[in-house]
Protein backbone atom coordinates (compact mmCIF):
# COMPACT_ATOMS: atom_id res chain seq x y z
CA UNK A 1 0.00 0.00 0.00
CA UNK A 2 1.41 3.70 -0.99
CA UNK A 3 1.99 6.66 1.55
CA UNK A 4 -0.93 8.43 -0.66
CA UNK A 5 -3.27 5.53 0.12
CA UNK A 6 -2.52 5.61 3.62
CA UNK A 7 -3.04 9.41 3.79
CA UNK A 8 -6.44 8.90 1.94
CA UNK A 9 -7.04 6.04 4.84
CA UNK A 10 -6.43 8.70 7.40
CA UNK A 11 -8.40 11.06 6.13
CA UNK A 12 -11.21 8.85 6.72
CA UNK A 13 -10.42 8.05 9.78
CA UNK A 14 -9.73 11.73 11.20
CA UNK A 15 -13.40 12.97 9.72
CA UNK A 16 -14.78 9.86 11.08
CA UNK A 17 -16.36 9.20 7.79
CA UNK A 18 -17.57 6.35 5.79
CA UNK A 19 -18.71 5.31 1.66
CA UNK A 20 -21.78 4.26 1.80
CA UNK A 21 -22.70 2.13 -2.19
CA UNK A 22 -26.40 1.32 -2.55
CA UNK A 23 -26.71 -1.18 -5.52
CA UNK A 24 -29.38 -3.19 -7.61
CA UNK A 25 -28.71 -5.13 -10.63
CA UNK A 26 -25.52 -3.28 -11.25
CA UNK A 27 -23.29 -6.92 -11.57
CA UNK A 28 -21.21 -5.56 -14.48
CA UNK A 29 -19.73 -2.39 -12.74
CA UNK A 30 -20.28 -3.13 -9.14
CA UNK A 31 -16.83 -5.32 -8.53
CA UNK A 32 -14.77 -1.97 -10.59
CA UNK A 33 -16.64 0.53 -8.54
CA UNK A 34 -15.75 -1.27 -5.33
CA UNK A 35 -12.28 -1.80 -6.10
CA UNK A 36 -11.80 1.71 -6.79
CA UNK A 37 -13.20 2.63 -3.67
CA UNK A 38 -11.33 0.26 -1.39
CA UNK A 39 -8.14 2.17 -2.82
CA UNK A 40 -9.02 4.82 -0.60
CA UNK A 41 -10.89 3.24 2.52
CA UNK A 42 -12.10 0.19 3.69
CA UNK A 43 -14.59 2.22 5.51
CA UNK A 44 -17.38 0.88 3.39
CA UNK A 45 -20.99 -0.46 3.61
CA UNK A 46 -22.50 -1.90 0.52
CA UNK A 47 -26.53 -1.99 0.95
CA UNK A 48 -27.97 -4.32 -1.79
CA UNK A 49 -31.56 -3.51 -2.74
CA UNK A 50 -33.20 -6.72 -3.28
CA UNK A 51 -30.58 -7.42 -6.31
CA UNK A 52 -31.35 -10.63 -8.60
CA UNK A 53 -28.12 -10.53 -11.38
CA UNK A 54 -25.06 -11.76 -9.59
CA UNK A 55 -24.41 -9.10 -7.43
CA UNK A 56 -24.59 -11.50 -4.32
CA UNK A 57 -21.52 -13.59 -5.73
CA UNK A 58 -19.59 -10.37 -6.32
CA UNK A 59 -19.92 -9.26 -2.63
CA UNK A 60 -18.47 -12.28 -1.56
CA UNK A 61 -15.22 -11.45 -3.05
CA UNK A 62 -15.19 -8.38 -0.83
CA UNK A 63 -15.42 -9.63 3.03
CA UNK A 64 -13.72 -6.64 4.12
CA UNK A 65 -16.91 -4.54 3.60
CA UNK A 66 -20.32 -3.68 5.47
CA UNK A 67 -22.60 -5.90 4.14
CA UNK A 68 -26.15 -4.95 3.95
CA UNK A 69 -29.44 -7.00 2.03
CA UNK A 70 -32.46 -8.34 1.73
CA UNK A 71 -34.38 -10.10 -1.08
CA UNK A 72 -36.87 -7.73 -2.39
CA UNK A 73 -36.06 -4.38 -3.83
CA UNK A 74 -37.57 -1.46 -2.10
CA UNK A 75 -35.92 0.95 -3.72
CA UNK A 76 -32.75 3.51 -3.99
CA UNK A 77 -34.16 5.84 -1.32
CA UNK A 78 -34.86 3.16 1.03
CA UNK A 79 -31.50 1.58 0.49
CA UNK A 80 -29.65 4.80 1.32
CA UNK A 81 -32.11 5.49 4.46
CA UNK A 82 -31.37 1.70 5.11
CA UNK A 83 -27.24 2.96 4.79
CA UNK A 84 -27.05 5.90 6.72
CA UNK A 85 -28.93 3.92 9.59
CA UNK A 86 -26.17 1.73 9.42
CA UNK A 87 -23.43 4.02 9.25
CA UNK A 88 -24.81 5.67 12.39
CA UNK A 89 -24.98 2.49 14.33
CA UNK A 90 -21.41 1.84 13.43
CA UNK A 91 -20.62 5.28 14.77
CA UNK A 92 -19.77 7.32 11.80
CA UNK A 93 -20.26 11.35 11.69
CA UNK A 94 -20.13 11.73 7.39
CA UNK A 95 -20.49 9.50 4.63
CA UNK A 96 -20.53 9.84 0.95
CA UNK A 97 -22.86 8.07 -1.05
CA UNK A 98 -21.47 7.00 -4.42
CA UNK A 99 -23.75 5.22 -7.29
CA UNK A 100 -22.80 1.20 -8.31
CA UNK A 101 -23.04 1.91 -12.25
CA UNK A 102 -19.72 3.07 -12.76
CA UNK A 103 -20.73 6.59 -13.71
CA UNK A 104 -19.02 8.33 -10.83
CA UNK A 105 -15.31 7.80 -9.92
CA UNK A 106 -13.57 7.44 -6.22
CA UNK A 107 -10.69 9.79 -7.01
CA UNK A 108 -13.33 12.36 -6.44
CA UNK A 109 -13.33 10.92 -2.68
CA UNK A 110 -10.54 12.92 -1.48
CA UNK A 111 -11.87 16.06 -3.08
CA UNK A 112 -15.55 15.48 -0.47
CA UNK A 113 -12.77 15.04 2.63
CA UNK A 114 -11.24 18.39 1.92
CA UNK A 115 -14.48 20.45 2.35
CA UNK A 116 -14.37 19.31 5.84
CA UNK A 117 -11.44 21.37 6.36
CA UNK A 118 -13.44 24.27 6.20
CA UNK A 119 -17.23 23.45 5.97
CA UNK A 120 -18.50 21.05 9.23
CA UNK A 121 -21.98 21.27 8.65
CA UNK A 122 -22.62 20.81 5.11
CA UNK A 123 -24.68 18.51 2.74
CA UNK A 124 -22.04 18.25 -0.01
CA UNK A 125 -23.03 17.35 -3.84
CA UNK A 126 -21.02 16.00 -5.95
CA UNK A 127 -21.90 18.39 -9.34
CA UNK A 128 -21.06 16.89 -12.90
CA UNK A 129 -21.00 18.50 -15.96
CA UNK A 130 -24.59 18.36 -17.24
CA UNK A 131 -23.09 18.59 -20.85
CA UNK A 132 -20.19 15.81 -20.55
CA UNK A 133 -20.28 13.22 -23.95
CA UNK A 134 -23.02 10.34 -23.68
CA UNK A 135 -25.23 12.82 -20.73
CA UNK A 136 -29.00 11.58 -21.96
CA UNK A 137 -31.29 14.24 -22.77
CA UNK A 138 -33.65 12.55 -20.04
CA UNK A 139 -30.92 13.56 -17.32
CA UNK A 140 -30.38 16.99 -18.33
CA UNK A 141 -34.02 17.43 -18.13
CA UNK A 142 -34.70 15.80 -15.14
CA UNK A 143 -31.87 17.94 -13.61
CA UNK A 144 -33.55 20.86 -14.36
CA UNK A 145 -36.59 20.34 -13.12
CA UNK A 146 -34.89 19.60 -9.72
CA UNK A 147 -33.16 22.29 -9.30
CA UNK A 148 -35.76 24.34 -10.16
CA UNK A 149 -38.33 23.20 -7.87
CA UNK A 150 -35.47 22.70 -5.52
CA UNK A 151 -35.17 27.09 -5.45
CA UNK A 152 -39.06 27.08 -5.34
CA UNK A 153 -38.80 25.08 -2.08
CA UNK A 154 -36.09 26.63 -0.91
CA UNK A 155 -34.83 29.90 -1.86
CA UNK A 156 -31.64 28.30 -2.84
CA UNK A 157 -29.83 27.49 -6.16
CA UNK A 158 -28.00 24.79 -6.77
CA UNK A 159 -26.34 23.73 -10.05
CA UNK A 160 -27.32 19.62 -9.67
CA UNK A 161 -29.75 18.38 -7.33
CA UNK A 162 -30.31 14.88 -8.89
CA UNK A 163 -26.35 13.36 -8.04
CA UNK A 164 -25.99 10.62 -5.84
CA UNK A 165 -22.40 11.51 -5.38
CA UNK A 166 -22.25 13.39 -1.88
CA UNK A 167 -21.42 13.79 1.02
CA UNK A 168 -23.84 13.75 4.23
CA UNK A 169 -22.99 14.84 8.04
CA UNK A 170 -24.80 12.44 9.82
CA UNK A 171 -24.39 13.60 12.94
CA UNK A 172 -27.02 16.84 12.03
CA UNK A 173 -29.81 14.48 10.56
CA UNK A 174 -30.39 12.37 12.86
CA UNK A 175 -33.97 13.92 14.06
CA UNK A 176 -34.68 14.64 10.42
CA UNK A 177 -37.55 12.30 9.25
CA UNK A 178 -37.70 11.19 5.79
CA UNK A 179 -40.26 9.15 3.67
CA UNK A 180 -39.07 8.50 -0.07
CA UNK A 181 -37.83 5.39 -0.73
CA UNK A 182 -37.02 5.95 -4.24
CA UNK A 183 -35.66 8.49 -7.12
CA UNK A 184 -37.77 11.17 -4.87
CA UNK A 185 -35.90 10.79 -1.64
CA UNK A 186 -32.81 12.47 -3.53
CA UNK A 187 -34.79 15.89 -3.68
CA UNK A 188 -36.37 15.19 -0.24
CA UNK A 189 -33.03 14.84 1.71
CA UNK A 190 -31.84 18.25 0.42
CA UNK A 191 -34.97 19.83 0.84
CA UNK A 192 -35.49 18.76 4.72
CA UNK A 193 -32.14 19.16 5.15
CA UNK A 194 -32.42 22.86 3.92
CA UNK A 195 -34.91 23.28 5.71
CA UNK A 196 -33.44 22.32 9.60
CA UNK A 197 -30.79 24.78 8.49
CA UNK A 198 -28.26 22.55 6.97
CA UNK A 199 -25.91 24.21 4.69
CA UNK A 200 -26.39 22.65 0.98
CA UNK A 201 -22.93 23.21 -1.05
CA UNK A 202 -21.40 21.45 -4.21
CA UNK A 203 -18.32 20.37 -5.40
CA UNK A 204 -17.07 19.72 -9.38
CA UNK A 205 -16.95 15.93 -10.10
CA UNK A 206 -16.10 14.03 -13.10
CA UNK A 207 -18.85 11.75 -14.38
CA UNK A 208 -18.52 8.93 -17.02
CA UNK A 209 -21.61 8.16 -19.19
CA UNK A 210 -21.12 4.93 -21.25
CA UNK A 211 -22.63 4.62 -24.34
CA UNK A 212 -26.46 4.36 -25.31
CA UNK A 213 -26.24 0.67 -25.91
CA UNK A 214 -24.21 0.30 -22.71
CA UNK A 215 -26.32 1.83 -20.23
CA UNK A 216 -28.56 0.43 -17.79
CA UNK A 217 -30.65 2.76 -15.60
CA UNK A 218 -33.46 1.89 -13.34
CA UNK A 219 -35.04 5.05 -13.69
CA UNK A 220 -38.55 4.58 -14.40
CA UNK A 221 -40.18 8.37 -16.00
CA UNK A 222 -43.34 7.65 -15.60
CA UNK A 223 -43.78 6.31 -12.19
CA UNK A 224 -40.65 8.42 -10.62
CA UNK A 225 -41.25 11.49 -11.77
CA UNK A 226 -44.75 11.24 -10.66
CA UNK A 227 -43.34 10.17 -7.12
CA UNK A 228 -41.22 13.43 -7.57
CA UNK A 229 -43.93 15.73 -8.62
CA UNK A 230 -46.32 14.46 -5.55
CA UNK A 231 -42.91 15.29 -3.63
CA UNK A 232 -42.47 18.86 -5.12
CA UNK A 233 -46.24 19.96 -4.90
CA UNK A 234 -46.30 18.58 -0.62
CA UNK A 235 -43.04 20.70 0.03
CA UNK A 236 -44.44 23.97 -2.15
CA UNK A 237 -47.57 23.50 -0.37
CA UNK A 238 -45.68 23.54 2.76
CA UNK A 239 -42.82 26.89 1.82
CA UNK A 240 -46.05 28.74 1.13
CA UNK A 241 -47.97 28.14 4.35
CA UNK A 242 -44.70 28.35 6.64
CA UNK A 243 -44.80 32.46 4.41
CA UNK A 244 -48.35 33.16 5.26
CA UNK A 245 -49.36 32.47 2.20
CA UNK A 246 -53.10 31.83 0.98
CA UNK A 247 -53.31 31.82 -2.65
CA UNK A 248 -53.20 28.85 -5.25
CA UNK A 249 -49.73 27.15 -6.29
CA UNK A 250 -49.05 29.05 -9.27
CA UNK A 251 -48.99 32.07 -7.60
CA UNK A 252 -47.47 30.61 -4.40
CA UNK A 253 -44.91 29.74 -6.94
CA UNK A 254 -44.13 33.01 -8.50
CA UNK A 255 -44.15 34.62 -5.40
CA UNK A 256 -41.43 32.14 -3.88
CA UNK A 257 -39.55 32.52 -6.91
CA UNK A 258 -39.32 36.70 -7.05
CA UNK A 259 -39.15 36.77 -3.16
Amino acid sequence: MSDLNNQYRQLFERHNACVIVPTYNNAGTLAQVLSSVLEYTDRVIVVNDGSTDGTSGILDGFPQIVRVQYPRNKGKGKALRIGFKKATELGYDYTITIDSDGQHFAKDLPAFLATLDTEKRAVVIGSRNLHSENMPGKNTFANKFSNFWFYVETGLKAPDTQSGYRLYPLYLMKNVIFFGTRYEFEVEVLVRCAWKGIKISWIPVTVYYPPREERISHFRPGPDFSRISVLNAFFTSKAAMAMGLSCDPGIRCAMLLTR
